[in-house]
């Protein structure tokens, strides 16, 4: 991450649009705003930026469509997103973290928190790591060029997903608790719930998962995840 690092806000209340771009432009970071999902776009495809912040209530398009839409193109499929949103049943975090976001701020929120959680996003995608790579089982991570591939075939992981993955190809076979994969993946300063680790394993899951072959993130219920060859169902 650089404090150069260009924020796309998606926000249709001025007020609240202006006081992000405040708050984020006062951290050293380069702001775009975006008032509708349609503009959205637009701006990501001229401007490429480094992390969305997108309100789930806009007109015409929701900000979960908008979510949707940008993990299902190539081009901006690992564009790290952050979800703001007024809904703060358990539900709706899931469906927001499911339709592709990477993080979910209920509102009202501290203008500080949401550049935190910015600073901390953008810091687990874009560390800068030596030319290395993590193999294990067929599963191989390039740290070098954030790419990683199963059985020779790339497999397209989010910022969160690929934290995720990293971690366990750390140490093969060790079980993680949920809280240890909350301070590994998101830090410790950033306050998240333990069923969103659930979440992001799902989504991991599924993609390791889509040539097929076997299941390796292995659930010890009460305990964690793990990767490991010896997955029993």
């Amino acid at each position: 991450m650089t404090m150069s690092s260009l924020i796309l806000i998606v926000e249709d209340e001025t007020p609240q649009a202006e006081a992000l771009r405040y708050n984020l432009e006062k951290d050293g970071f380069k702001t775009i705003v975006a008032g509708t999902g349609i503009e959205a776009m637009e701006l990501v495809e001229d401007n490429n930026p480094d992390l969305a912040i997108i309100d789930w209530m806009l007109p015409c398009i929701s900000g979960i469509e908008v979510c949707r839409s940008l993990r299902s193109c190539k081009e901006t499929r690992s564009l790290p997103i952050i979800i703001l949103t007024a809904r703060s049943e358990e539900s709706d975090k899931i469906l927001g973290l499911e339709s592709g976001a990477d993080d979910y701020m209920v509102k009202p929120y501290s203008p500080r928190e949401i550049v935190a959680r910015a600073r901390a996003l953008l810091r687990r995608t874009n560390s800068n790591y030596e030319e290395e790579v993590l193999e294990y089982a067929g599963v191989a991570i390039n740290l070098s060029a954030h790419k990683v591939t199963r059985g020779g075939k790339a497999t397209h992981l989010g910022p969160t997903e690929y934290n995720l993955l990293k971690t366990f190809m750390e140490k093969p076979g060790k079980v993680f608790t949920r809280n240890a994969l909350l301070n590994k993946s998101w830090g410790r300063d950033i306050n998240v719930e333990e069923r969103t680790v659930d979440v992001h394993i799902r989504r991991l899951r599924k993609a390791l998962n889509t040539f097929g072959g076997k299941d390796m993130i292995r659930t010890v219920r009460g305990v964690g995840y793990s990767i490991d060859t010896d997955v029993k169902k």
